[in-house]
């Protein structure tokens, strides 16, 4: 086969950790063909001469459920290297689905994953009831990304005990037993995985708790058992891990019941900064016990982006905000910049003392800065630089937020911070049971933006870092690639070699860097979400086409769903 694509005199580093080496690759009908000297001639060819050379990146946290339906761009992720997106993570989605159900499937993800009720209303197509009708209709479009897709536990209730989920009532053998059949029949029609959440967080705008929340333990050893033996990957869970002990020997008996390896979240929480290190250890544990675990991890912290356009920020919880929350923006800032209107909501408090907890924190909020300091030293806070001038922190924090117009956006790290810089992080990273996630792309569009976390992992931690140890590139190439496929199923990617989808980025090392996020209206009903662009992908390919150019979209869509796991 005469190769379609040839990038000539890159520096390889190929997802497996070894030493990167200078070749060339060619690529013809979607796969590596050849790697080395190329002789033949490609239609395109790119020189990457000085520049690196990986696998396209396997996010397998991502939120692009409902995005999927409407676009063929699965922005941020896809401008950031990205090239296989897994999307049902966290209990929460959209099949199956009767249309009465439609409604409360819609709350939940907007609660849980701040998606607007007005966003997913008009956005969602709801051409699909079952979930293989739901993956027909992702299998027909066309993405600048490939997509794989997980069974979600939260509509499976809701779809089988109607009301009685809401409610959280105990399911009956036979319901427990059509919720394994339908989370099988998913799986056979292609999932990857099932995933549930046990988050006490995760609610909806009103209050109601996820339907899953303190599910017994027979209801999920009978759903994992049952997409276990119909070929699930993983099951994956999110929990708040109250009670530690027995909450870790209650998942590591699921897992071991479904035959199937498990993943979870695991991050360090300002309450229990502690927690994480206990849960790698029961990791450890489990695993040499024969019951594969894994914790899901993420290089930076999780933060809040605060702005006065944002949909959070320090003073939206004091008495006087109220009066401007829903005026356009152009409004709301005539009112801002009155000294009086000033004043006044700086003289209030938060009543709520868990909001204060979360909004409030001066010590823990900093200006995120052009490019992005996600390791922000302590005494450039916002607390910090007040007491050294003497000034009231909410004040200040008011100035830092009126500049660009007020458009500047700050950044409150509410997880994977508490020691005010990021060696836990580092420790996680480096675990070996450990996986790349968490970026939640498609989700918590204006108030989170963590997609760009793969550019973020690359730059800064094999580049840029000065407050502790830097990673080996080709470490940090392997964790986002290699591994992340592996963990999915999918060993026909992440990797380098002769025979591989050709999914890959050609990337200038030396200016890669991600962008401020910005906020732009092109959601469904003119509804905002928060985009993070990146410098230095000279060309991200899907199965052997480019689909971006210096991080502009080339118009091609050769992103499939994918079905099953691939050999």
């Amino acid at each position: 086969m005469e190769p379609n694509l040839v990038i000539r005199r890159g520096t390889i580093v190929d997802g497996s950790g070894g030493e990167p080496y200078e070749a060339d690759i060619a690529v013809g009908g979607g796969h590596i063909l050849e790697i080395g000297k190329v002789a033949a001639r490609g239609t395109e060819e790119i020189d990457a001469k000085g520049m690196i050379v990986t696998p396209g990146f396997v996010d397998i946290h991502t939120h692009y459920d409902a995005q999927a339906t409407w676009s063929s761009r699965l922005d941020s992720s896809s401008l950031n290297g990205v090239t296989t997106a897994l999307i049902g993570n966290c209990g929460v989605g959209f099949a199956p689905c009767r249309p009465e159900a439609r409604e409360a499937l819609v709350k939940l993800m907007e609660g849980v994953e701040d998606l607007p009720e007005v966003v997913l209303t008009e956005g969602l197509p709801w051409n699909w009831e079952t979930f293989p009708q739901f993956l027909d209709v992702l299998g027909s479009r066309r993405y600048d990304m490939d997509v794989a897709t997980q069974v979600c536990h939260a509509p499976l209730r809701v779809h089988v005990m109607g009301s009685r989920a809401a409610a959280y009532a105990e399911a009956t053998p036979e319901e427990i037993a059509e919720m394994a059949r339908l989370a099988a029949e998913g799986i056979r029609a292609g999932a990857l995985g099932f995933s549930t959440s046990r988050a006490i967080a995760h609610k909806t705008l009103d209050g109601t708790h996820t339907p899953t929340l303190g599910t017994p333990e027979p209801e999920l050893e009978a759903i994992g058992r049952a997409a276990g033996e119909a070929g699930a990957s993983w099951l994956q869970v999110i929990s708040d891990f109250d009670e530690p002990e027995d909450e870790f020997a209650r998942l590591q008996r699921i897992a071991a019941a479904s035959g199937r390896p498990m993943t979870f979240s695991l991050l360090q929480r300002e309450s229990r900064p502690w927690l994480w290190r206990f849960l790698l250890e029961k990791i450890e544990a489990a695993n040499a016990a024969g019951v594969p675990m894994t914790g899901q991890v993420m290089a930076r912290p999780v933060g809040l982006m605060f702005g006065f356009e944002l949909s959070q920020h320090p003073f939206m919880a004091r008495p006087s905000w109220q009066a401007v929350a829903k005026l356009p923006f152009a409004e709301k800032m005539k009112v801002l910049r009155d000294p009086a209107f000033k004043a006044r909501i700086l003289a209030e408090e938060v009543p709520d003392p868990a909001l204060r907890d979360r909004l409030n924190v001066w010590d823990m909020i900093f200006r995120l800065g052009d490019p992005p300091d996600y390791e922000p030293r302590p005494e450039t806070s916002v607390g910090a630089i007040a007491a050294q001038q003497g000034r009231d922190p909410a004040e200040l924090c008011w100035e830092w937020m009126m500049e660009r117009d007020g458009k500047a956006i700050l950044n409150r790290p509410i997880i994977n911070y508490a020691d005010r810089d990021l060696e836990a992080v580092r420790e996680m990273v480096e675990h070996p049971q450990t996986l790349m996630g968490l970026g939640d792309g498609g989700a918590h569009v204006s108030i989170i933006c963590d997609s760009s976390s793969t550019t973020h992992m690359l730059a800064y931690w094999t580049r840029d870092r000065v407050r502790g140890p830097k990673l080996p590139l080709p470490f940090a190439v392997r964790r986002l690639t290699r591994d992340n496929a592996l963990a999915l199923g999918l060993a026909d990617r992440g990797l380098i070699a002769v025979g591989k989808r050709a999914d890959l980025n050609v990337i200038d090392y030396g200016r890669l860097q991600i962008r401020v996020p910005e906020l732009r209206y092109d959601l469904p009903a003119g509804g905002k979400r928060l985009v993070q662009t990146a410098e230095g992908y000279v060309a991200t390919i899907v199965h052997g086409e480019v689909v971006s150019r210096e991080g502009e979209p080339t118009g091609a869509l050769p992103g499939r769903l994918v079905r099953g796991a691939r050999a």
